[in-house]
């Protein structure tokens, strides 16, 4: 078992004067592994990434917690919670829960987290009947309630969105799936290759209450509801609870720098100054070398991180990520 270096040591103490400064550079990089704490760092981005684009990445906005508040729910713990538990193989005949989406250069995390652990349930909840792929482009785009779409937004908003308004379906970029497929192209911003290189300066899409003319789709049919949605006490088995009844949740938390730069073990922020907000899908937890973790889904597509999943700490709130948790049951 490796030790857990107490944070306040690697933030403001004895090494603190010796943390590269740039977080995408291999120094930064051998300096996180040299630590040989519960993860370890690689290179995901370019190294000339623009540090604007690493911060829109991060778009869940810093007023989101005043903005808007979900009621709390309390999760009965009458089941019995298992060591480990990964959604994809629990329910595996729902497609969506394995999936790893790309929010390309916009801050719209906040909208993907949600519509993904929402699409997730549709299937869990109708036993497999509906499996529906909700568009991020269309909660984005539509969602004035829920803040500045490409620009941040606010994770709980998404929910209540969903219940009292409703998202139709929508495909990944290029897909030409469903009634509004994200319309913004993935990039480049791990190593040199075929997409475009990410700006951070994605402009959120024109709401449009129709759906692309090539779907045959009608709008108004093609809306999907939220029958109640919630928040969840930050209670790491309340989390647990909540997720192996009713499948992965949306969690909101603060992105540092060392992030970027995952690639396998339990993340837990040793370097780096904060980058902003950023939502994510929580579909499951386990313990690795004796360090419990989450298991998360990432946005930022599959070349980046575990196969564009991530561990991080579980039980200690690490960078606040069992504090603001939003979910709901799907309207069938």
């Amino acid at each position: 078992m490796k030790e857990l270096i107490p944070f306040s040591l690697l933030i403001c103490g004895i090494f603190s004067a010796s943390i590269p400064t740039d977080p995408l550079s291999d120094e930064f990089i051998d300096y996180i592994n040299s630590l040989q704490t519960t993860w370890r760092a690689g290179r995901n981005f370019a190294p000339n990434t623009p540090k604007k684009y690493l911060k829109s990445l991060a778009g869940v906005h810093k007023d989101a917690n005043n903005a808007f508040t979900l009621p709390k729910r309390q999760v009965s713990l009458d089941v019995t919670l298992p060591k480990e538990f990964d959604a994809r193989k629990h329910w595996p005949n729902c497609t969506s829960i394995a999936e790893i989406r790309d929010q390309g250069s916009c801050g719209s995390c906040w909208a993907f987290g949600a519509v993904e652990a929402m699409s997730d349930r549709i299937c869990i909840h109708s036993n497999g009947k509906l499996q529906v792929h909700l568009s991020a482009e269309n909660l984005v785009s539509c969602c004035d309630s829920c803040g500045f779409g490409c620009d941040g937004g606010y994770p709980a908003s998404a929910w209540d969105y969903w219940q009292n308004v409703g998202i139709v379906s929508g495909g990944n970029y290029g897909s030409k799936q469903g009634c509004q497929p994200y319309s913004i192209a993935p990039c480049e911003h791990h190593v040199p290759g075929p997409r475009p290189a990410c700006s951070g300066e994605g402009s959120t899409p024109d709401c449009r209450n129709q759906c692309d003319k090539r779907s045959g789709i009608s709008y108004d049919k093609d809306l999907y509801y939220g029958e109640s949605a919630y928040s969840l006490e930050d209670e790491a088995k309340q989390i647990q609870a909540e997720i192996l009844k009713n499948g992965p949740v949306e969690a909101a938390f603060t992105v540092y720098e060392d992030l970027v730069n995952y690639k396998e073990g339990v993340y837990q922020h040793v370097a780096g100054s904060v980058l902003g907000g950023h939502a994510i899908k929580i579909l499951g937890w386990g313990v690795e070398n004796d360090t419990p973790y989450w298991l998360v889904a990432n946005s930022w597509n599959t070349d980046w991180g575990n196969n564009g999943f991530f561990k991080i700490l579980r039980g200690k709130d690490e960078c606040g990520i069992e504090i603001d948790v939003s979910a709901g049951l799907p309207r069938l």
